[in-house]
């Protein structure tokens, strides 16, 4: 890898490998090295700028989650068109909600949940990601409902008119990555399902899943075949049935001794003006940012079909923007 530390082998290597020296071996100051100065860092919750920022908000994390580690389930990635790599990696988080934080009061409660990043980088260093993490999972494991942790984050934060104002287009910054990803045909297999479900040729579920799939879907869910991966697709395009889908970048694998498998990154961005995942329309301009990751098999011949998935999307964040909708016309 031209520019990369000789010491990772590769750049799932140099993804997994720098994740575990900074979290876990605490080696916070290796931020200055693997991160840019000026790296831009999207999650649904906000837009961050700069590496202080971001050496900040780990501080903050490893306060309230003493013993968080980050176990690497896959790094699907690809060279980026110029210059550097670009990955769409997933991680399960486990952590001991210890000390007090962004979760409120130290509740002791021991939590599993999963993040998906895709994270741009050259000459050893990110200068630009898109990160999701399972907030859904995270707040209903310390016994609190998504909507009403997003409702009292508003006023921990300020208020509405003060609060953190969750990402949208409106609040995004253009950092120096600006490809699509690859062409290899499982990306773009995994990116035309995804598209067919959201214009509502939900059949498209029956051809591209295999009937035993295992599903792994926001708040920590997991479910199985045609019947969870319907129920969670159309929950969420119900809640946005007019809202514009798009897909922002697709990478495809086939690597030796792994399944084939793909990573894409898609937006809902539109009315919440129907019923569904995110109960009755309020009318409220909502962004969803989701990721998901697929691995593909041929368990019948002649019939690849995916065998597992995972997509992940921020529900608190998805709230707080109903909320703020709401709070707007009242």
């Amino acid at each position: 890898m031209k520019g990369f530390d000789p010491k990772f082998r590769n750049f799932p290597h140099y993804i997994l490998g720098i994740t575990k020296e900074i979290w876990e071996e605490r080696k916070i100051a290796k931020l200055n090295d693997y991160y840019a100065n000026d790296i831009v860092v999207r999650s649904p919750a906000s837009v961050v700028i700069g590496n202080d920022n971001v050496i900040a908000a780990t501080m903050a994390t490893l306060a309230e989650f003493p013993d968080r580690t980050l176990l690497g389930e896959d790094v699907i990635w690809c060279t980026a068109e110029g210059e550097g790599m670009l990955s769409s990696h997933r991680l399960i988080s486990t952590a001991t909600h210890t000390y007090h934080g962004l979760y409120g009061a130290p509740s002791g409660k021991y939590l599993q949940y999963r993040i998906i990043a895709d994270c741009h980088a050259t000459n050893n260093k990110i200068d630009d990601e898109w990160l999701i993490r399972d907030q859904g999972a995270i707040v209903r494991q310390l016994g609190l409902d998504p909507k009403d942790y997003a409702s009292n984050l508003i006023e921990r934060e300020g208020g509405p008119k003060k609060c953190i104002q969750p990402y949208t287009p409106a609040n995004d910054t253009v950092g120096p990555y600006l490809g699509k990803g690859n062409t290899n045909i499982w990306g773009k297999r995994l990116a035309s399902t995804i598209e067919k479900i959201m214009h509502y040729e939900l059949d498209t579920i029956f051809n591209e899943y295999d009937r035993a799939a295992q599903l792994e879907y926001p708040g920590g869910i997991t479910t199985r075949s045609f019947k969870g991966a319907d129920s969670f697709w159309t929950g969420l395009r119900s809640s946005f049935p007019n809202a514009k889908f798009r897909v922002h970048h697709v990478i495809g694998r086939d690597d030796k001794n792994m399944p084939p498998r793909a990573a894409v990154r898609w937006s809902l961005h539109g009315k919440h003006d129907g019923f569904g995942a995110f109960s009755e329309p309020t009318g409220a301009e909502v962004f969803v940012l989701g990721i998901t990751h697929a691995e593909y098999g041929e368990l019948i011949q002649g019939e690849p079909k995916i065998r597992r998935e995972w997509t992940l999307f921020d529900e608190v964040s998805i709230w707080k923007q109903i909320l703020l909708y709401k709070n707007r016309i009242t």
